[in-house]
C-alpha cells in the first residue's frame, strides 16, 4: 500500500514537545481521583505497584470506570498482593467478579499471578515485551500500559480512547479496527509518548479520550490540545489543511484518508472520525432455565444451581439448571425438553406439565442477545442429584447471591 502522506503523522519536534506539555500540564489540572492511581501514587514498591496498576486495567477492559472502581476496592482489599491472589481459589475470584462480565479476565487474572509466583520468584516483568511474552491474558495495550505506568518505559499505549483522539488529530478516516491502521496509531503514540513521564502521558492520552474527546458531543473548546487537531481545525474552516501534500490525500491512494464513498460530513465535525467498520448484529439465542425449589432443613426454600464448564462463556459459573433451545420451538415443545433435561439431573421423571411458565429474560452479551425462557418447580421430599454430572447445590435466597452467579441469573 501506498505510504500515509506526512500530513497524518507527528514528525516536527517542537509540534511533538508542545503537545506533550499542553496534555501533561492539563492532566496534572484535570485528571479524575481513582483508586488504582492513588494507590500506585503512593506504593513504592515497584512490583506491588505494578500488580495494582494490573489489576485495574484488565478490569476497564470492556468495563466503564464508573463500573470498576467498587470492584477493584473490594478486590485489592481482599488480595492486596500478587501473593495473596495466587493462593485464592478460582470458586473465590469468580464470586468476587460476579457481575463484572467478560469472567474470563479475573480467571486469567489469577492464572498469571500463579505464573509469577511459581516460575518468576513472585517478580513481575519490567517491560511491554516480557509482560505480553510471560503473562497469560496480557496483551499488547495492557503490557504498554502497566510498563509505562509502573516501571516507566517509554513505550505508548493504545486503546479505544487513544483510538479516537490520535485519529482526530491527524484525521485519520480508514477503518480504525483494521490492522495497517492499528499498526499506525501503535508507532504515532510510540513516537508521541513523553520520555521523562510517559506512564503520566499515556493515562493523561486515556482521560482525554474518556473526559473529552467522546465520541458524541466532545468538548473541544476546553481540549488542551485542539490547536494540533487536524479534525477540529477542519471543522472551523470548512476544508482539508493548506499542507503542501494535501493533494496527495482523498484521492483513493492514501492509506489513512476517509474513503471516497464516505467523505467529510460537515455536520458531524469532528465526529467525522474515527472511521469504524459495520458490526455484524449479536447473536440471537434462547435458553430454557428452570428455578427448581425446595423447602430447606431449617424451613427456608433452597434452589438449586450448577456449575458452567471450565471453559467457553461464563466458564466456572453457578447457574440454574438451563438447556439451549433450538430456535422457533413451540412452548409445548421447550417444555418437554427442559423436563427430560432435568430428569438426567434428578433421576426421577419431571412432568413437563408441572413446570410453571414464569416469564422470559433478556441479557446482553457482547457478541450474543440471549433470552432466557424462565421456569419454575417446586419438589416435595428430598432429591438424589447425579454425581456423575456436573457440580450442583441447593442454596438459600442469600447464599445464591453470595455465589459467583452472572448477572443473567440474578435477572433470572
Amino acid at each position: 500500500p501506498a505510504p500515509p502522506p506526512a500530513r497524518h503523522l507527528f514528525s516536527d519536534p517542537a509540534e511533538i514537545d508542545a503537545l506533550r506539555r499542553n496534555l501533561l500540564a492539563w492532566y496534572d489540572r484535570c485528571k479524575r481521583d481513582l483508586p488504582w492511581r492513588t494507590l500506585a501514587a503512593a506504593e513504592p514498591d515497584a512490583d506491588r505497584r505494578g500488580y495494582a496498576v494490573w489489576v485495574s486495567e484488565i478490569m476497564l477492559q470492556q468495563t466503564q470506570v464508573a463500573t470498576v472502581i467498587d470492584y477493584y476496592t473490594r478486590w485489592m482489599q481482599k488480595w492486596p498482593t500478587l501473593q495473596a491472589l495466587a493462593q485464592a481459589s478460582l470458586e473465590e475470584v469468580n464470586q468476587l467478579w460476579a457481575g463484572l462480565g467478560y469472567y474470563s479476565r479475573g480467571k486469567r487474572l489469577q492464572e498469571a499471578a500463579r505464573k509469577v509466583v511459581s516460575e518468576l520468584a513472585g517478580q513481575m516483568p519490567r517491560t511491554a515485551e516480557d509482560l505480553r511474552e510471560l503473562l497469560p491474558g496480557v496483551g499488547r495495550y495492557t503490557a504498554g500500559a502497566i510498563a509505562s505506568i509502573s516501571y516507566g518505559q517509554a513505550t505508548g499505549v493504545v486503546d479505544g480512547n487513544v483510538i479516537r483522539v490520535l485519529c482526530r488529530l491527524r484525521c485519520i478516516g480508514a477503518d480504525s479496527s483494521s490492522p495497517a491502521v492499528i499498526d499506525r496509531l501503535w508507532d504515532m503514540a510510540n513516537v508521541l509518548v513523553d520520555r521523562s513521564r510517559p506512564g503520566d502521558f499515556n493515562q493523561a492520552l486515556m482521560e482525554l479520550g474518556a473526559t473529552v474527546c467522546v465520541p458524541k458531543s466532545p468538548l473541544c473548546r476546553e481540549c488542551p490540545v485542539k490547536q494540533h487537531c487536524q479534525a477540529w481545525r477542519r471543522k472551523l474552516f470548512g476544508k482539508a489543511l493548506p499542507v503542501p501534500d494535501v493533494e496527495d490525500c482523498g484521492v483513493g491512494d492514501c492509506p489513512l484518508c476517509p474513503p471516497a464513498t464516505e467523505p467529510w460530513d460537515s455536520s458531524l465535525g469532528v465526529t467525522n472520525f474515527p472511521r469504524k467498520a459495520a458490526k455484524k448484529p449479536p447473536r440471537a439465542l434462547r435458553t430454557a432455565t428452570c428455578v427448581l425449589e425446595r423447602r430447606g432443613c431449617h424451613g427456608a426454600p433452597e434452589y438449586l444451581i450448577v456449575q458452567r464448564p471450565s471453559s467457553g462463556l461464563l466458564a466456572g459459573l453457578w447457574e440454574f439448571p438451563s438447556l439451549p433451545l433450538a430456535q422457533g420451538l413451540q412452548e409445548e415443545k421447550e417444555r418437554e425438553e427442559l423436563a427430560d433435561h432435568l430428569q438426567a439431573w434428578m433421576g426421577q421423571p419431571v412432568a413437563a406439565a408441572g413446570l410453571q411458565f414464569i416469564g422470559e429474560v433478556t441479557h446482553i452479551f457482547s457478541h450474543i442477545h440471549q433470552t432466557y425462557v424462565v421456569y419454575s418447580l417446586h419438589l416435595d421430599g428430598d432429591v438424589t442429584l447425579d454425581p456423575a454430572l456436573s457440580p450442583s447445590r441447593w442454596v438459600t435466597q442469600d447464599e445464591f447471591q453470595a455465589s459467583a452467579v452472572p448477572t443473567a441469573m440474578k435477572k433470572v
